[in-house]
């Protein structure tokens, strides 16, 4: 058996300082074999940089995962081509920076993880390419390679990922969702045995709106204006999941929802 942990989206930096104080304690104290994290909006809540991505490696996230905002900061770019820790969406069409999976070997262990964005309510993302079909073809090169095999769904739609997690049953190890910034409690065994949860949430405030500050947000609703967001700082939450798997057969024994408080 092995434990895999997985942290939602991690907003700025008092998300950052979090992952920095709590995940080396959670780690020890959960003996977690491999740790993977949604890092899109680790630069100033919305995007990503090379140095914030290697700081929160340093802190001891093998990969990290992204999304719908990996293109806000454009010297992400040619970074996504010079290391192997970071993926960016597979159904991104072909000639875009980065890779949307990786393989790893760990402990002589292969594991693999797919990183999608979904399409339904995701405005301009809409025209990527098909995030069932991109898997589905991925899923034949792992065929008889591989059995542990970790999937983002990074979509807005909890039926988008749910159905992701149906159609991906018994073929991966786990489906877990992000994107919301709001975690589900819907964390199961789906039938097949491949872990699922709808969203893990996000490392951010818990008095925000999706990790910025609330006042923000509800002027922007009520005015129709743009506005800038800043990033709360108050009453942070490590919002993250924890997958046992069998090594051999990649099957999920149990997934379980772990949230740490976290003041600045």
């Amino acid at each position: 058996m092995i434990k895999i942990l997985f942290i939602g989206d991690i907003v700025g930096k008092p998300g950052r300082k979090a992952v920095k104080e709590i995940l080396p304690r959670l780690k020890r104290e959960n003996n977690i074999f491999l740790t993977i994290a949604n890092g899109e909006n680790l630069a100033g809540g919305i995007g990503i940089t090379p140095d914030v991505a290697q700081e929160i490696r340093s802190y001891g996230v093998d990969v990290i995962t992204t999304g719908n905002h990996v293109w806000r900061r454009k010297e992400i770019e040619r970074y996504l081509n010079e290391v192997d820790y970071i993926l960016r969406p597979s159904n991104y069409p072909p000639g875009n920076p980065g890779k949307g999976h990786l393989v790893l070997i760990k402990e002589d262990i292969k594991i693999a993880v797919i990183n999608l964005c979904g399409r339904i309510f995701m405005g301009d993302f809409v025209n990527i390419d098909c995030p069932f079909r991109t898997v589905g073809s991925l899923l034949k090169k792992f065929e008889n390679e591989l059995s542990i095999i970790i999937v983002d769904i990074h979509a807005e739609a909890t039926s988008e990922k749910s159905a992701m997690g149906w159609y991906l049953d018994g073929r991966v190890s786990a489906v877990l969702g992000t994107h919301t910034h709001v975690q589900t409690s819907d964390e199961r065994i789906l039938p097949q045995k491949t872990a699922y949860i709808t969203d893990v949430g996000m490392v951010g405030s818990i008095d925000s709106i999706l990790g910025v500050k609330k006042e923000k947000v509800i002027k922007m609703l009520l005015t129709q204006r743009p506005v800038s967001f800043t990033v709360e700082k108050k009453n942070i939450v490590l919002n993250s999941v924890i997958i046992e798997l069998d090594e051999k057969t990649g099957e999920a024994l149990s997934i379980k929802r772990v949230n740490i408080p976290f003041n600045i």
